[in-house]
């Protein structure tokens, strides 16, 4: 029976997991005597269940070996077809819906973009444990995928460095590739990550809790937390009894979703010197540190113009919802701090929505829940520009940083340009397909930024107005569906699919 199991096809293991988390929101619905909506979530459980065992019985005669190139392509076609799978029992609980709407938030949350296509007031408590736990689910898939079948074929921004350590010593991707079969991997990584990542929530979890907030809100900003989902059962951050002692503990585990550093390598005693030394997290303090700076003095220039100044209690609310609001939105979480309020009417930006595109456009760490650019792929670049600008003044330097920093500098930087090229190609595409249903320049430009970068909530700020998904028509909610797919698997990766070399291997 254990050998059965473990030559299950990938996307009829994905299955099985599916269904047995449709059976949390049945027994939630049940303690609070929604029996319909339990019923209906535990009926598509046993439906899913029977499905995944027909097809893993159909599949165990096959000879076909698992290889890193159906891998990728069994995760392609799960971010397409495992969200029809999970819309089927939000589908029923939700009443005068349609499908194409359930469909586009549950590959949102799948993908860990939690863009709001319906409102929270609609939605019965067990459907929101529903969205939360396909989304934390989605954050979990990522992280194991990311290292089990992206890292061997040095593609999801490892391709930067195209480098990492096993046992010690440094080995390229076709010798990781080498080390254990694709399946192995995948065990191997779901074993090692999957219980971090449950007790990280549960850690957070418990933190909100004590901090004042409700134990349902709790647990699912804990999972959205973890998952840079941004998903919430409510309005948001705004007017939670926690306060800014909850978006703190937030705050503090927002550093998962800046480098893989932070839990792949476990929390030994040299996790923060580990943490501290990391390109990615340097950077991202970097952008924490001055972009709320810059908006809190940009209220004391006007001030000394008009010789006004704020008192101190203000002045603290500003520069904490400027600090959390930014580290929410570069993790593309996209939670908004109580305080941004505060911020913007400090800094004096009525609409600065340009800063929190910025933001999201850079994105996370390489291998983290996070979306964007990656921290990586910007440093790569930051580092060949300033090694360009050193080559002007003296031509014939010769830069040190090690063959790492070398690499970095030069084919990482060639690689992260390549992707900067193809996120913007991307980007202009979905523009395209946007525009021709019907909308503007300023909401196709920030629906596409926001599907290409796993950011949801970005609709809802950037503007002067917030966007509703909802009210978008039928074509463009389908691209959109398609952006985020891939937004979360990165073009790069779709076009590693072509390369014959790849399909060769």
């Amino acid at each position: 029976m254990v050998a059965w199991f473990r030559n299950l096809p990938f996307f009829v293991v994905l299955l099985w997991i599916s269904a047995t988390a449709m059976l949390l929101p049945s027994v939630m619905a049940m303690a609070t005597e929604d029996f319909a909506t339990g019923r209906r979530f535990f009926y598509s459980s046993l439906l899913t269940m029977v499905v995944a065992t027909l097809i893993g019985i159909a599949t165990q005669g096959g000879k076909g070996s698992a290889t890193e190139r159906r891998q990728l392509l069994t995760l392609i076609l799960s971010y397409l077809l495992l969200p029809l799978v999970l819309a089927i029992p939000m589908e029923q609980a939700v009443p005068t819906t349609r499908f194409i709407n359930v469909y586009l938030d549950m590959v949102s949350a799948l993908t860990t973009t939690g863009a709001v296509v319906f409102d929270p007031d609609r939605l019965p408590p067990a459907v929101h444990l529903w969205r939360g736990t396909v989304g934390w689910l989605g954050g979990l898939l990522i992280w194991v995928t990311a290292a089990a079948v992206l890292a061997p074929l040095s593609l999801g921004g490892y391709e930067v460095t195209s480098e990492a350590r096993i046992e010690g010593q440094l080995l390229t991707g076709g010798a990781q590739r080498g080390a254990s079969g694709p399946g192995e991997r995948l065990r191997r990584s779901a074993a090692q990550l999957a219980p971090i990542y449950l007790v990280l929530t549960l850690a957070l979890s418990i933190l909100l809790l004590v901090a004042g907030e409700t134990p349902f809100v709790s647990l699912i900003h804990a999972m959205s937390t973890m998952a840079t989902s941004g998903i919430t059962p409510v309005d948001g951050l705004t007017g939670r009894p926690a306060g800014m002692a909850g978006e703190a503990m937030i705050l503090l585990f927002f550093v998962f979703a800046l480098s893989r550093r932070t839990f792949s390598n476990g929390f030994g005693r040299d996790w923060a010197e580990r943490v501290g030394r990391d390109r990615e997290v340097r950077l991202a303090v970097f952008a924490v540190v001055v972009l709320p700076t810059l908006l809190f003095a940009r209220h004391w220039i006007g001030a000394l113009e008009v010789d006004t100044v704020a008192n101190l209690r203000g002045a603290l609310a500003a520069l904490w919802g400027g600090a959390f609001t930014v580290l929410s939105f570069l993790t593309t979480t996209g939670f908004v701090s109580e305080s941004w309020a505060e911020a913007r009417a400090w800094s004096g930006l009525q609409t600065p929505g340009l800063l929190l595109v910025g933001l999201v456009l850079m994105g996370g760490g390489v291998a983290t829940t996070a979306g964007g650019l990656k921290l990586l792929r910007v440093y790569a670049l930051y580092k060949h520009g300033v090694r360009e600008m050193g080559k002007l003044v003296y031509p014939h330097s010769v830069a040190g940083a090690g063959r790492l920093g070398r690499r970095i500098r030069r084919e990482g930087a060639y690689i992260a340009w390549i992707f900067f090229m193809l996120f913007i190609l991307s980007m202009a595409a979905v523009m395209l397909g946007l525009a021709a249903t019907g909308l503007g320049f300023e909401e196709a430009l920030i629906l596409s930024i926001s599907a290409l970068t796993t950011t949801g909530p970005l609709a809802e700020v950037a503007g002067e107005a917030p966007i509703s998904y909802s009210m978008l028509s039928d074509p463009a909610k389908l691209i959109l569906a398609a952006a985020m797919i891939v937004g979360r698997i990165e073009t790069l990766v779709l076009i590693a699919l072509f390369n014959p070399a790849f399909w060769r291997s």
